[in-house]
Parts: C-alpha cells; sequence; structure tokens
C-alpha cells in the first residue's frame, strides 16, 4: 500500500492569518503528497499577550479562514492536510488541529498537554487520542506540540491502531524531535512533526523556535530532517501497513509482551 506523505515547514507572522494562509497555499501549490502536515498555530502565530489577542485570532473548525482553505486545497489537491489552530468553541478556545480529506470532512483534536503560557488562552482538551481516516483510509492519529513528552499520548494513538502520527508543532525546547525517534519506535508508527522557524516578538516577550521539521519511520530511523531555517515541503513514500507489524523479534511483541498488571497509571 502506496502512500505519499508530506511535512511543511515556514515562518508564519503573529496574527497575520491571511497572510500565513496565502504563503502556506503558495507552499503547498507543487507539493503532491495523499497527507501533508503543517505547524500547530500554523495561521495565527503562537506567542499572545493578552485573552482579547487570542479572541480575534480564534476559528470556527468547519467554515473559519483555515477550514475554507484547507477544505478547497485538500479537493483541488487530491490530498489529506493537518494543520493546527485556534479553535472557537462554545465554552472557549482551544489549542487544536484538523485534518481535513479530500471528501470535504474535517477531524479535530483538541490539545490535552498545554505548554507554558498556553494555559492562560486555552483550554485543556477533551477529545481524547483518537484515530481518524484519511486519504484511502489511512489511519491518522493527531497530537500537538507538548503532547510528544507524555508517552501516553503516542502509546494511545498506537493502541487505538494509528498507522501514521500527525504531529504538528511550535517547538522552542531542544528535545523533542530526538524524543520522537523513540515514540515511533516504541509504538511501531509512522510520525510526521512539523514545526515553524524563526523569532517572534510580542511586546517584551520573544520566542526562538528550532525547526528540524522530520518524518520518522516506524523503526524509530529518520526518513527526512529539514533544518533550522528552510521553508519548504519534504514528501516521501511509505507503506503505512509497515506499522501494522508489532513484533521485535520471533518471540516479542510490542503491544503483546505488555505486562498492565504490574505497571502504575
Amino acid at each position: 500500500m502506496e502512500c505519499k506523505i508530506g511535512v511543511c515547514q515556514f515562518k508564519p507572522e503573529l496574527m497575520q492569518i491571511e497572510k500565513n494562509l496565502a504563503k502556506m497555499e503558495s507552499l503547498l501549490e507543487s507539493a503532491s503528497a495523499d497527507l501533508i502536515v503543517l505547524p500547530e498555530l500554523a495561521a495565527s502565530g503562537y506567542l499572545f499577550n493578552s485573552e482579547e489577542e487570542v479572541q480575534n485570532i480564534a476559528e470556527d473548525p468547519n467554515d473559519g479562514p483555515t477550514a475554507t482553505l484547507f477544505k478547497r486545497l485538500a479537493k483541488q489537491h487530491n490530498t489529506s492536510y493537518v494543520i493546527g489552530f485556534a479553535e472557537k468553541a462554545e465554552n472557549g478556545i482551544y489549542n487544536s488541529s484538523m485534518l481535513v480529506n479530500p471528501d470535504n470532512s474535517i477531524h479535530i483534536y483538541s490539545k490535552i498537554h498545554l505548554f507554558f503560557e498556553e494555559k492562560k488562552w486555552f483550554k485543556v482538551g477533551d477529545t481524547g487520542f483518537k484515530i481518524f481516516n484519511a486519504k484511502n483510509g489511512v489511519k491518522v492519529g493527531m497530537m500537538i506540540c507538548f503532547d510528544w513528552i507524555f508517552p501516553e499520548s503516542a502509546r494511545s494513538l498506537a493502541l487505538a491502531g494509528a498507522q501514521i502520527i500527525a504531529h504538528p508543532t511550535n517547538l522552542v525546547l531542544p528535545w523533542c524531535q530526538q524524543a520522537m525517534l523513540t515514540r515511533s519506535l516504541e509504538n511501531g508508527v509512522f510520525a510526521i512533526t512539523s514545526n515553524r522557524i524563526g523569532k517572534e516578538k510580542n511586546g517584551n516577550n520573544v520566542l526562538n523556535f528550532t525547526g528540524m521539521s522530520q518524518i520518522v519511520d516506524t523503526k524509530g530511523q529518520i526518513i527526512h530532517r529539514m533544518d533550522k531555517n528552510e521553508e519548504s515541503v519534504f514528501v516521501t513514500e511509505i507503506d503505512p501497513l509497515e506499522s501494522e507489524d508489532k513484533d521485535i523479534t520471533e518471540f516479542n511483541n510490542l503491544f503483546l509482551d505488555r505486562r498492565k498488571e504490574l505497571y502504575r497509571s
């Protein structure tokens, strides 16, 4: 089963939704793939200083600017996309990601593990770790940025049947990219981590993002890792069915050898 998967890395501009969406559309114009993952909060930028700023960039998950663009691109390019956005809901705003498919379906994951000042602006996600079908029925699980540091995130997705983990990020800490090799290895899944690049400044607050977006295979090997500064899309071909093989040796299996009765929760 062949599947072309991709990762997009770029520098969003803070609170410039139309400009950021135009840049993403331009980057994706010539990218031929079945699934492409883009960064966390890709249309809005990340470093907020007030609830008003967050309110101004929050979007409806079905017909907001990001959903509107990616529904069009998904149909036009026959591609599934995963992209991070600020989700406007009845009970507040979530740091979320959407999977947008060529058939016009949209699936939402709301970030469970909020990082640093995200706790000031966003509600804790309540959707849980679920699996959704992307183009051609490929099983995709979504997690966002700081979810990486909790092994339960990727394990929950793998146990639910994920073939690919789509991982939009805005990384500032130095450890995630390397840790995701272990997440893929210990779960036998492909992982696509899409990070942003550049420096973002808002008032006296400054963050530097680490780039190095990557695609990792089911054995924890890097298929491709971008550098810290490039704005581009990388596409490669995989077989998602490789994630169905959880055997380590003829006597060992990643899931069957688990001893849940001896673990502490």
